[in-house]
């Protein structure tokens, strides 16, 4: 190797582990790549136990969640490094390059240029240098593609909700569990420290027994009625509907083709429920953490909500939707509430939100001044000792963090598959509540209604062929 590249390379390296914060030395090749810029050493090539090794990302779909809050909560680790960019629309491709082109460059002082965009993501999947995928698509692709990216031995970041439909999550938790790959979902919550303190002080019994959860959910409202339009030429619409049924292209049924505001698909319940599954599946999963139901589900569920009767979007908008679970908990959950969890117990309550945080500028906010929203009937409780022989819970304080720390290590991961099947899985019988008029007896063990073949139709969804879970 010539000294100036040598040079060039310790330049480099010695900028990036600056630049990039505290972790491993990214791993560069012996040689050169066909444009000049140091080639990326996938882990596959160096070994589980590798000390050094830096973790090749590739990140399919990235739209505006992938661009505020997964690709940047990844690219900050000198461990990471994000080498594949893959989305239906071929602009979002290009755009994604050059942003995480142009945060590397700006990181290592050197140009760069080691993005690969791809617009199937199946061949991504196939591309043996890359070790890791974020998954940030709509939400009807989400259980497909991290099937799939279990069976090609890729580790998995999914944004929430996990799936769907329930039988769409079971899928997801088996084959995940089957493939042995390191699985995150993106419930950040559990690394926000006001969360965790809220609820390892609930399960340490400072508001005495559960009696009550409370949670605050807004609703979505409804739109007009939107005419048909051509489908650009650098999108794949069809692809993109995937296993949902066909039907007309309009920009607000999708994303915007001029910048990253909040998509319209979120409002449409062909691709996704809607808040109850939107936030629902961080609030949901925050209130399973504290109530130690996080492997299990409702015993019943009731509830009705309000749904628009024209205009293209269509899921609910103002609700109430209740639980009851086999301890005897009483869950609620309405946007007459304020946003966030209220543990109530025999002896006081707890309540817990991001406060004024957010992760995109759409987010609805807590209502409240307090930017740590951690807030107890007796602040006495919020300054609690918990000892060493009490309950302590997993802590981590960077979600995208602790799932390169468990790839690297092994160790389980904060918000795993199973649990994030769980949470996911009650939001959608909140949703299956809103729209069957009795109460629902819920078997969490089979995950089957009782003696309810209407709302069991209601597990799952057609399949649109060729698209759908893998066989």
């Amino acid at each position: 190797m010539s000294t100036s590249r040598r040079q060039f390379l310790t330049r480099t390296a010695a900028a990036a582990t600056t630049a990039l914060g505290a972790g491993a030395m990214p791993t560069e090749a012996r040689s050169a790549t066909g444009n000049g810029f140091p080639a990326i050493v996938p882990a596959s090539v160096l070994g589980a136990q590798a000390p050094s090794k830096q973790i090749t990302i590739g990140a399919i779909g990235v739209g505006r969640i992938s661009r505020v809050h997964d690709m940047p909560g990844v690219w900050k680790h000198a461990q990471a490094r994000i080498v594949a960019a893959c989305d239906l629309d071929a602009r979002r491709v290009e755009d994604a390059r050059a942003l995480v082109n142009g945060y590397y460059a700006k990181a290592t002082g050197a140009p760069y240029d080691g993005v690969k965009g791809y617009a199937d993501y199946r061949e991504l999947l196939a591309n043996p240098d890359i070790d890791a995928v974020i998954i940030s698509t709509p939400d009807h692709w989400h259980a497909a593609i991290a099937i799939a990216a279990a069976r090609a031995g890729k580790h998995i970041y999914l944004q929430k909700p996990a799936s769907l439909t329930i039988a769409e999550g079971r899928a997801l938790s088996n084959e995940v569990h089957k493939s042995g790959v390191t699985f995150q979902i993106g419930s950040q919550q559990r690394s926000g420290v006001q969360f965790h303190r809220a609820c390892e002080l609930v399960r340490n019994g400072r508001i005495g027994q559960v009696k009550t959860v409370q949670i605050g959910l807004p609703g979505d409202p409804s739109g007009k009625d939107e005419p048909e339009m051509p489908v650009p030429a650098h999108f794949n619409y069809d692809a993109w509907l995937g296993s949902t049924p066909k039907v007309y292209y309009t920009e607000a049924r999708v994303h915007p083709q001029v910048g990253y505001d909040r998509p319209g698909w979120l409002r449409c319940e062909q691709f996704g429920a809607g808040m109850i599954t939107g936030w629902g599946a961080h609030h949901l999963d925050t209130a399973h953490w504290g109530m130690g139901t996080e492997h299990t589900g409702p015993v019943e569920v009731w509830g009705k909500a309000e749904f628009p009767t024209s205009g293209l979007w269509n899921v609910h908008g103002p609700f109430r939707t209740e639980a009851r679970y086999a301890n005897g908990v009483h869950m609620i959950v309405s946007g007459d509430f304020p946003n966030g969890i209220r543990f109530e117990g025999t002896e006081g309550w707890i309540f817990v939100s991001r406060g004024n945080e957010s992760v995109t500028s759409s987010d609805p906010g807590a209502k409240l001044k307090d930017a740590q929203a951690l807030a107890a009937s007796d602040p006495r409780i919020l300054d609690s000792v918990i000892g060493p022989d009490g309950i302590h819970l997993y802590e981590s304080r960077d979600h995208h963090g602790n799932w390169l720390e468990c790839i690297r290590s092994g160790r389980q991961v904060i918000a795993p598959v199973e649990i994030a099947h769980r949470s996911c899985s009650a939001c959608l019988l909140h949703h299956i509540a809103m729209k069957l008029p009795r109460r629902l007896q819920w078997d969490p063990l089979h995950e089957r209604f009782v003696n309810d073949d209407e709302a069991n139709a209601m597990l799952s969804r057609p399949q649109r062929a060729p698209y759908g879970l893998p066989a």
